[in-house]
């Protein structure tokens, strides 16, 4: 008896759990539109001001918004909060979604909006939803998952190619090498594969691999 009254308790916090899902999926499509055009930047939170990681994607927030991209990032600080500060300072507009997590990570000052969830899987969507480019910075696991889960999207056409920048050569060669070396060698992956990664070490280049795509998508209706 004790156990069917805790397996109906159990159903019925599920079917609310519903709801509160729903709610954050509602807020975010209801928001986000209006920040398009849009490219996601992820990286490490523990980025550093002064820091090589930090500068850039201070200087690449700063060059989106001047191009008329809105900045849309995990809403934390590090690369973060750098890339949403270059935008807020270029006067763009600079989104941060952050996440509910035990370990709290304060979302960053530097935003013109800001949703906060406490579903990861609905935050992912909607970092990549409205993105028409990633650009990915050294980072850890956070970074990392965000890579592999974009990349898969793209692999499967359940999301159209947007470029995946990789900004510092140095930290992302040796992965690109594992892959290539160990996981498309044996046929664990199909070689085109990682032709979906940009690597690139300068914000410039960054942004002409972003302009460049915009340009050939205009020119093909895409």
């Amino acid at each position: 008896m004790q156990d069917r009254y805790q397996i109906n308790a159990l159903a019925k916090e599920e079917s609310w759990r519903l709801f509160r899902i729903m709610g954050e999926f509602v807020e975010g499509f209801d928001a986000l539109p209006r920040v398009l055009p849009a490219v996601t930047v992820y990286g490490s939170s523990r980025s550093k001001p002064g820091s090589w990681s930090y500068e850039t994607a201070l200087s690449l927030g700063a060059a989106l918004a001047r191009n008329g991209y809105s900045v849309i990032t995990g809403g934390g600080p590090g690369v973060m909060e750098a890339a949403n500060l270059g935008a807020f300072e270029a006067g763009g507009q600079s989104v941060g979604l952050n996440i509910d997590i035990p370990l709290e990570q304060p979302t960053n000052i530097c935003t013109t909006l800001a949703l906060k969830f406490h579903y990861f899987f609905v935050r992912k969507v909607m970092l990549v939803k409205y993105a028409s480019a990633f650009v990915l910075f050294p980072g850890g696991f956070g970074t990392l998952d965000e890579l592999f889960e974009i990349s898969t999207l793209m692999h499967t056409q359940k999301l159209q190619p947007f470029p995946i920048i990789l900004m510092g050569a140095a930290y992302w060669t040796g992965l690109l090498e594992w892959l290539r070396t160990d996981a498309v060698a044996h046929e664990r992956l199909d070689a085109e594969a990682l032709d979906l990664f940009r690597v690139v070490n300068s914000v410039d280049e960054a942004m002409a691999v972003i302009q460049t795509c915009a340009a050939e998508r205009a020119l093909t209706g895409r």
